[in-house]
């Protein structure tokens, strides 16, 4: 089923947004056994709530869950993944940082029994509102994050496979529940996007193969409290994107000062182009006559037929207050630019 009509330019969410104050206390209640599951699902349900009524009353286009269910963006997936032990990370203390996570081992090869659980968060979200919704997934690549690939595994491409298989069951079955729209997530930061930029396009490819729903491809240089993860660039990577089999790309510029935006023109082709065009890496509120220059500067590279207007990234480490002011700049700037357009 296709997505309803929605205005020239429209604007969305990358994913995650921000964690309420009072659901960091709960989830601290929760980590020590203080709640039931009743109160569990009670609490985030609500979380869920409360992230797609921001995201309506900003007025952004196209939402989507908040991810709220999930922890730093990907580590509640891990619980789901059969074939892992936990390590404890090799630092503890200090500031929270890539180094501090903890990471997973394979013991067997991987699966997911139950599926990744992203298909019951779509069907909760759904249930909350009828705006146009945006389901999220974190591609294979993104899964092997916190893996330390070993037994039985004698080259880690044969993980990512695995993983691929266990993305694309999620994705299908997310199909069937009624997703016309789903983004999947890989930062940039993982060797093979650099070292064979060709084989991540196909990998990608056999993930979503067969899914009957419009597809994104969301790549950022990851966002641990506003830090990324790698050097910056799509210099390597943008001239082999084209070959997806997405329909769009979400891409991260606002915190770059737009660096790199003039290389759509050249490889964008005929893929809509996700801005991201709002800052999450900083504590600066955007105005919207700030957004709407940057909006300016996209469609000197594409056509406003083809593009959307994204944060850079999710919310998640940017606070309640400053993360709506920046979706309503950003809704705000789009308006501004739709009316000089005449859309």
């Amino acid at each position: 089923m296709p997505l309803p009509p929605l205005p020239l330019i429209p604007t969305s969410v990358v994913g995650s947004y921000t964690i309420p104050s009072w659901l960091t206390v709960a989830l601290d209640q929760i980590r020590q056994g203080a709640f039931g599951r009743f109160d569990v699902r009670e609490t985030l349900d609500d979380a869920v709530t409360v992230a797609m009524d921001d995201q309506v009353r900003a007025g952004v286009d196209v939402i989507a869950d908040g991810e709220m269910r999930r922890q730093d963006f990907i580590m509640s997936f891990y619980d789901r993944l059969a074939g892992l032990r936990a390590v404890e990370p090799a630092r503890k203390i200090g500031v929270p940082l890539y180094d501090r996570m903890t990471v997973y081992e394979t013991v067997d090869r991987i699966t997911a029994p139950t599926g990744l659980g992203i298909v019951d968060e779509f069907r909760f979200a759904h249930t909350r509102t009828n705006r146009p919704l945006k389901a999220t997934c974190p591609g294979p690549l993104t899964l092997t994050t916190s893996l330390r690939l070993g037994a039985p595994y004698r080259d880690p491409l044969e993980a990512v496979e695995d993983l691929s298989h266990i993305v694309r069951a999620e994705l299908l079955h997310l199909v069937d529940v009624g997703a016309d729209f789903i983004q999947v997530d890989e930062p940039a930061f993982h060797p093979l996007f650099t070292k064979d930029p060709k084989e991540v396009v196909a990998l990608f490819n056999r993930t979503v193969a067969g899914v009957r729903a419009k597809v994104a491809m969301h790549i950022c240089f990851g966002n641990l409290y506003g830090r990324p993860r790698t050097r910056r660039t799509y210099a390597p990577i943008l001239p082999h994107l084209r070959d997806l089999q997405a329909s769009q790309l979400v891409l991260e510029f606002a915190n770059r000062e737009l660096a790199e935006l003039d290389l759509w023109q050249r490889y964008g082709g005929d893929k809509e182009l996700a801005a991201g065009l709002i800052d999450v890496k900083t504590f600066h509120a955007e105005s919207a006559e700030e957004v709407a220059d940057r909006i300016r500067a996209a469609l000197k590279v594409s056509s406003p037929q083809r593009l959307w207007v994204v944060p850079d990234c999710g919310f998640c480490f940017v606070p309640r207050w400053l993360a709506f002011a920046k979706m309503k700049a950003m809704v705000e700037g789009a308006r501004i630019v739709r009316r000089e357009l005449g859309g």
